[in-house]
């Protein structure tokens, strides 16, 4: 895998501040849309940077991530404050919970345990000292099924990207794609009988689905845009995703002109949910939608000049 899409991949927020440019800092907006209004409303606005909002389970709050670690912030925009990971301070933006909102999945990276790169663990909800399920870096987690008895990841092994499973115990992984260059964002329907996720596989970056054992992968979107990260509506008929105006090749980078689409599972047309903005790495990575499935929030994203 080549260099400039490894640096894209990496998740953590000081790898998308590294692609600011020089001279800039970064302004995020926290943003709900709503599906039957077509309205996107901002509820927090910053002179910092934040990624990849989940909705809690019950519906109380949103999960952010920022410079390692996690926060809440209520669905009016109100900091309720850090989400607690014990001594895993470095959590990158693939997070999310259980369908039963009982547990946390968290990616980050763990210096004290002699594994490079990011590691997936699980916590609960509540926050606490996480437990660390793979044992192979870089692994980033992207869905749960709902039994709560399997994970899905996106992970590099010998120098390709690809889907992997294990169970939510921890174990061997199983990997589920293989083909050349990359699988990601792997999210189960709510009823368990897909996989949604994208791939590199056709030249373009697409939405796929496959069986949960990895069989009978099946495309769904052909347009030119660089699509990402299929996150399926409560309702499992529809899925929100976020699709690039300029192809990014296998790169997802942070800063640059993207919209959000939705796409009806069943007969796979798509239609403009917002208008272009200024997005990509960090706007909506992981599941957001609300518990009731009428919004999912999202993040934009804006530049000013450093002051003096």
């Amino acid at each position: 895998m080549k260099y400039t899409y490894l640096l894209a991949i990496l998740c953590i927020s000081w790898t998308s501040l590294s692609q600011i440019p020089a001279g800039k800092s970064v302004i995020s907006s926290l943003h709900i849309f709503d599906v039957k209004t077509k309205k996107s409303t901002e509820i927090l606005k910053e002179h910092r940077h934040f990624e990849a909002p989940n909705w809690s389970v019950d519906g109380s709050h949103l999960l952010i991530n920022s410079l390692g670690l996690l926060e809440k912030i209520s669905p009016s925009g109100v900091k309720l404050g850090q989400l607690p990971t014990g001594t895993i301070q470095k959590c990158n933006n693939d997070h999310g919970y259980s369908f039963d909102g009982k547990t946390l999945y968290i990616s980050s990276s763990d210096p004290s345990s002699g594994i490079s790169g990011s590691l997936i663990f699980k916590v609960d909800s509540q926050g606490g000292q996480p437990q660390r399920l793979t044992n192979q870096g870089p692994s980033y987690w992207h869905g749960i099924s709902p039994d709560g008895k399997t994970m899905v990841y996106c992970a590099e092994r010998n120098k390709n990207f690809d889907i992997y499973a294990m169970d939510t115990q921890g174990g061997q992984e199983i990997r589920l794609t293989t083909e050349e260059g990359l699988d990601d964002g792997p999210e189960y329907s709510p009823d368990g009988k897909f996989i949604y996720f994208n791939s590199y596989r056709t030249g373009k970056m697409q939405i796929w689905r496959m069986h949960p054992d990895g069989s009978n992968a099946e495309q769904l979107t052909f347009d030119d845009y660089s699509t990402w990260f299929a996150h399926i509506r409560p309702n499992g008929k529809e899925a929100v995703v976020i699709s690039y105006l300029e192809d990014q090749k296998q790169s997802h980078p942070f800063g640059h002109q993207v919209k959000l689409r939705l796409l009806n599972l069943k007969n796979k047309k798509i239609q403009d949910l917002t208008e272009a903005f200024y997005g990509g790495q960090g706007s909506i990575n992981v599941p957001s939608w609300s518990p009731d499935g009428s919004k999912f929030a999202y993040v934009r994203y804006e530049l000013e000049d450093k002051k003096p």
